[in-house]
């Protein structure tokens, strides 16, 4: 393996890289919406999703942007609460589907660790779970190392199950450390079984389009990446495409080392991971529309067969138009 043609940043690079945070009300979420998740192939679940203030979390990783929305201190006791009873205040808004679950869950995702006791007060932890009797699975989200009695606690607590999200990113040797996740993928099994001990699901997220690899190389390296989940138990991955928006890799694209992934990277990985049937595998759809590689033709459609093989979990015949984008799909 060659080596990487750019250096690993250590955090004071990282973080001397950014731009400002964004104002962020630490009694308020940053966001809150309702969305279809996937309970199994082709039946979908109604799900909360309420993005947390909260202090920043303790790792710098070279690709998070997630700092943005956070605070410069620990967050404070009670402040959680307060934004989960806001966020749960409103009603419920999705429009109807065929094949609806009949039941309800939620994602609480505050930008860093969930049990971290600088990112979640501990103290808040009964209260949290208290709130959110009426869901019948919480997804948090977790470093593969903050991994302590207190999920356990947490999950006794709740009525319903504990989903833990965990960043795996990828298996690359050399851009896991480059990613400056603090972690190895030694770190991300013993969490895996270790979780999966407590009886709680594992849920990961997997990056596409590492900077220094080629397109090819990037499909490669996801799909390994999430292989190497399903072989920990994963229950469901998702495959985030990276992007650069600031920072480091804002750097590495005006140097020619990194290529925002397109729309034909991300159909090729769904579709070769929906044809090897590796576990629950969805592609997170987050700026789609400003994605390289479809046009005004043909973006809609292909957008929505991306969601529908995130629901169905198989593969849909890609659709036909008569522009230069789908016929690229089709070289």
């Amino acid at each position: 393996m060659q080596p990487l043609p750019f250096a690993a940043p250590d955090r004071n690079t990282i973080r001397a890289a950014r731009g400002a945070k964004s104002a962020v009300d630490a009694r308020r979420p940053v966001a809150q919406w309702d969305e279809w998740e996937i309970e199994a192939p082709g039946r979908a679940v109604a799900t909360r999703v309420l993005l947390l203030v909260g202090a920043e979390c303790r790792f710098s990783c070279t690709m998070c942007d997630l700092w943005k929305h956070t605070l410069d201190r620990p967050t404070q006791l009670g402040d959680l609460p307060e934004q989960i009873g806001f966020g749960l205040s409103a009603p419920w808004n999705l429009a109807e589907r065929a094949e609806v679950s009949t039941q309800r869950w939620i994602k609480l995702y505050n930008s860093s660790n969930f049990f971290d006791a600088h990112n979640v007060p501990t103290d808040d932890l009964a209260e949290i779970a208290s709130m959110l009797g009426s869901f019948d699975r919480v997804i948090v989200e977790n470093h593969p190392r903050l991994i302590s009695d207190n999920i356990r606690n947490f999950r006794n607590r709740l009525a319903g199950r504990l989903e833990v999200a965990m960043g795996l990113e990828t298996i690359h040797p050399q851009l896991l450390a480059w990613l400056n996740k603090k972690m190895t993928v030694t770190d991300f099994a013993h969490a895996c079984q270790t979780l999966a001990s407590m009886d709680v699901e594992l849920r990961s997220f997997v990056l596409l389009g590492l900077p220094g690899l080629t397109r090819t190389e990037s499909i490669h390296w996801c799909l390994e990446s999430l292989r190497f989940a399903k072989s920990n138990r994963v229950r469901h991955c998702s495959v985030i495409p990276m992007r650069a928006k600031d920072g480091i890799l804002l750097q590495l694209e005006k140097e020619g080392h990194f290529l925002n992934v397109d729309a034909f990277m991300l159909e090729q990985v769904m579709e070769k991971a929906l044809q090897d049937g590796i576990q629950i595998v969805t592609a997170d759809m987050w700026d789609w529309g400003k994605m390289r590689g479809h046009c005004d033709v043909c973006r809609g459609a292909r957008g929505e067969r991306l969601e529908t093989m995130n629901l169905q979990q198989k593969i849909v015949e890609r659709p036909h138009f008569n522009c230069r984008c789908v016929a690229l799909m089709d070289e």
